[in-house]
Protein backbone atom coordinates (compact mmCIF):
# COMPACT_ATOMS: atom_id res chain seq x y z
CA UNK A 1 0.00 0.00 0.00
CA UNK A 2 1.50 3.33 -1.05
CA UNK A 3 1.13 6.87 0.16
CA UNK A 4 -0.83 9.41 -1.87
CA UNK A 5 -0.09 13.12 -1.75
CA UNK A 6 -1.64 16.36 -2.92
CA UNK A 7 -0.24 19.90 -2.63
CA UNK A 8 -2.06 23.24 -2.64
CA UNK A 9 -0.66 26.74 -2.22
CA UNK A 10 -2.73 29.57 -0.78
CA UNK A 11 -1.82 33.26 -0.82
CA UNK A 12 -4.03 34.68 1.95
CA UNK A 13 -5.53 33.51 5.24
CA UNK A 14 -8.95 33.82 3.57
CA UNK A 15 -7.91 31.36 0.83
CA UNK A 16 -6.62 28.92 3.45
CA UNK A 17 -9.85 29.23 5.44
CA UNK A 18 -12.01 28.79 2.32
CA UNK A 19 -10.14 25.59 1.40
CA UNK A 20 -10.52 24.30 4.96
CA UNK A 21 -14.27 25.10 4.95
CA UNK A 22 -14.77 23.24 1.68
CA UNK A 23 -12.96 20.20 3.04
CA UNK A 24 -14.84 20.35 6.34
CA UNK A 25 -18.11 20.35 4.41
CA UNK A 26 -17.02 17.10 2.73
CA UNK A 27 -15.75 15.36 5.88
CA UNK A 28 -17.56 12.27 7.05
CA UNK A 29 -17.77 10.46 10.38
CA UNK A 30 -14.47 8.80 11.19
CA UNK A 31 -12.33 11.40 9.42
CA UNK A 32 -9.02 11.96 11.21
CA UNK A 33 -6.95 14.94 10.09
CA UNK A 34 -3.44 15.23 11.54
CA UNK A 35 -1.94 18.72 11.30
CA UNK A 36 1.79 19.32 11.27
CA UNK A 37 3.66 22.61 11.04
CA UNK A 38 5.79 25.10 12.94
CA UNK A 39 4.33 27.61 15.38
CA UNK A 40 2.35 30.18 13.43
CA UNK A 41 2.10 28.04 10.29
CA UNK A 42 -1.70 28.12 10.34
CA UNK A 43 -2.81 24.85 11.95
CA UNK A 44 -5.43 26.54 14.12
CA UNK A 45 -6.62 28.82 11.31
CA UNK A 46 -7.11 25.75 9.12
CA UNK A 47 -8.93 23.97 11.95
CA UNK A 48 -11.26 26.94 12.43
CA UNK A 49 -12.25 26.91 8.76
CA UNK A 50 -12.60 23.14 8.73
CA UNK A 51 -14.91 23.26 11.76
CA UNK A 52 -16.98 26.02 10.14
CA UNK A 53 -17.39 23.75 7.10
CA UNK A 54 -18.74 21.12 9.47
CA UNK A 55 -21.35 23.58 10.74
CA UNK A 56 -19.64 24.50 14.01
CA UNK A 57 -20.89 27.97 14.97
CA UNK A 58 -19.01 28.52 18.23
CA UNK A 59 -15.49 29.95 18.41
CA UNK A 60 -12.83 27.31 17.73
CA UNK A 61 -9.66 27.89 19.71
CA UNK A 62 -6.48 25.89 20.01
CA UNK A 63 -6.67 23.61 23.06
CA UNK A 64 -3.00 24.15 23.90
CA UNK A 65 -3.62 24.06 27.65
CA UNK A 66 -6.88 22.07 27.72
CA UNK A 67 -5.33 19.53 25.28
CA UNK A 68 -8.77 18.70 23.81
CA UNK A 69 -11.86 20.69 22.81
CA UNK A 70 -15.13 19.31 21.50
CA UNK A 71 -17.63 21.04 19.25
CA UNK A 72 -21.02 20.29 17.77
CA UNK A 73 -21.68 20.64 14.07
CA UNK A 74 -23.38 18.32 11.61
CA UNK A 75 -20.96 15.77 13.14
CA UNK A 76 -19.22 15.90 16.53
CA UNK A 77 -15.75 17.45 16.26
CA UNK A 78 -12.87 16.59 18.60
CA UNK A 79 -9.84 18.88 18.40
CA UNK A 80 -6.56 17.83 20.06
CA UNK A 81 -3.40 19.86 20.54
CA UNK A 82 -0.48 17.62 21.49
CA UNK A 83 2.10 20.43 21.76
CA UNK A 84 2.43 20.32 25.56
CA UNK A 85 2.56 16.53 25.88
CA UNK A 86 5.97 15.00 26.44
CA UNK A 87 5.30 11.26 26.63
CA UNK A 88 3.10 8.98 24.56
CA UNK A 89 1.52 7.45 27.68
CA UNK A 90 -0.03 10.88 28.39
CA UNK A 91 -2.34 10.22 25.43
CA UNK A 92 -4.13 7.58 27.52
CA UNK A 93 -4.61 10.08 30.34
CA UNK A 94 -6.50 12.52 28.10
CA UNK A 95 -8.67 9.85 26.45
CA UNK A 96 -6.96 10.31 23.09
CA UNK A 97 -7.48 6.78 21.78
CA UNK A 98 -11.12 6.64 22.86
CA UNK A 99 -11.98 9.82 20.96
CA UNK A 100 -9.58 9.46 18.03
CA UNK A 101 -10.81 6.00 17.12
CA UNK A 102 -14.55 6.27 17.86
CA UNK A 103 -15.52 6.44 14.15
CA UNK A 104 -18.54 8.67 14.84
CA UNK A 105 -16.85 12.06 14.91
CA UNK A 106 -14.33 14.11 13.00
CA UNK A 107 -10.97 14.37 14.76
CA UNK A 108 -8.38 17.10 14.20
CA UNK A 109 -4.97 16.65 15.81
CA UNK A 110 -2.51 19.55 15.96
CA UNK A 111 1.18 18.65 16.49
CA UNK A 112 0.39 15.11 15.35
CA UNK A 113 4.04 14.53 14.45
CA UNK A 114 4.96 14.32 18.15
CA UNK A 115 3.53 10.79 18.40
CA UNK A 116 3.29 9.35 14.86
CA UNK A 117 2.97 5.74 16.02
CA UNK A 118 -0.12 6.61 18.10
CA UNK A 119 -2.16 8.06 15.24
CA UNK A 120 -5.27 6.18 14.11
CA UNK A 121 -5.31 4.46 10.75
CA UNK A 122 -6.44 5.62 8.32
CA UNK A 123 -5.81 9.34 8.66
CA UNK A 124 -4.90 12.27 6.47
CA UNK A 125 -1.73 14.17 7.39
CA UNK A 126 -1.61 17.85 6.53
CA UNK A 127 1.80 19.54 6.58
CA UNK A 128 1.52 23.33 6.53
CA UNK A 129 4.56 25.45 5.69
CA UNK A 130 4.99 29.17 5.28
CA UNK A 131 5.72 30.28 1.73
CA UNK A 132 8.01 33.08 0.60
CA UNK A 133 5.35 35.78 0.99
CA UNK A 134 4.10 36.52 4.51
CA UNK A 135 0.62 34.99 4.08
CA UNK A 136 1.50 32.31 1.52
CA UNK A 137 1.10 28.73 2.72
CA UNK A 138 1.99 25.38 1.19
CA UNK A 139 -0.45 22.71 2.29
CA UNK A 140 0.72 19.17 1.59
CA UNK A 141 -1.81 16.41 2.22
CA UNK A 142 -0.80 12.75 2.59
CA UNK A 143 -2.82 9.57 3.06
CA UNK A 144 -2.63 5.83 2.53
CA UNK A 145 -6.42 5.70 2.05
CA UNK A 146 -7.50 7.45 -1.12
CA UNK A 147 -11.20 6.59 -0.87
CA UNK A 148 -12.41 9.09 1.73
CA UNK A 149 -14.89 11.83 0.83
CA UNK A 150 -12.41 14.37 2.17
CA UNK A 151 -9.66 13.15 -0.18
CA UNK A 152 -12.02 13.23 -3.16
CA UNK A 153 -13.08 16.82 -2.28
CA UNK A 154 -9.44 17.83 -2.00
CA UNK A 155 -8.69 16.64 -5.52
CA UNK A 156 -11.75 18.42 -6.98
CA UNK A 157 -10.09 21.83 -6.66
Amino acid sequence: MGEFSFMIETCTPEETTALAERLGAAAEAGTVLCLVGNLGAGKTLFTQGFARGLGVTEDVTSPTFALMNQYRGRLPVTHFDLYRLEREDELDEIGFYEYAEDGRSVVLIEWADKFPDALPTPHIRLEIERGEAENERRLAFFTTEEESALWRALKEK
